[in-house]
């Protein structure tokens, strides 16, 4: 079993910058493929991020390219979402996610989600 725990989020101004974090419990977190999702209240679940097995294949929702950096450490099982000029449009709920596909950006294409860490982008 696949146990994801996030962290890192918080209240920040517009402008700012803020570093999530997800590890992943079990010795398998090398075959999987990581992405990062959110949730704003009243909106569906967005894809932000994805990153492949080895990290050297990165992609990025067009909203947070160039301003968002995903990244993973194989050997201590983390998972990390860079994240730099925030806006207020970036507050939401951000889900860390594991699956066995190549590559996707839709939720059902993950079988294990974290609990989400908030972060909030005042204006």
């Amino acid at each position: 079993q696949v146990q994801l725990v996030e962290s890192g989020g918080g209240l920040v101004q517009a402008g700012e910058s803020l570093r999530l974090s997800c590890e992943v419990s079990g010795r398998t977190f090398r075959s999987y493929v990581m992405a990062w999702f959110r949730q704003a209240p009243g909106k569906e679940r967005e894809f932000v991020a994805a990153i492949s097995r080895d990290g050297g294949t990165t992609y990025y929702s067009d909203s947070v390219k160039g301003r968002f950096t995903i990244s993973r450490d194989n050997a201590k099982n983390t998972l990390s979402l860079q994240m730099t000029s925030l806006k207020p449009e970036d507050t939401a709920a951000y889900y860390c996610a594991a699956g066995t596909v190549s590559y996707g950006r839709r939720p059902d294409m993950y079988g294990y989600w974290g609990q989400g860490t908030q972060v909030t982008v005042s204006s």
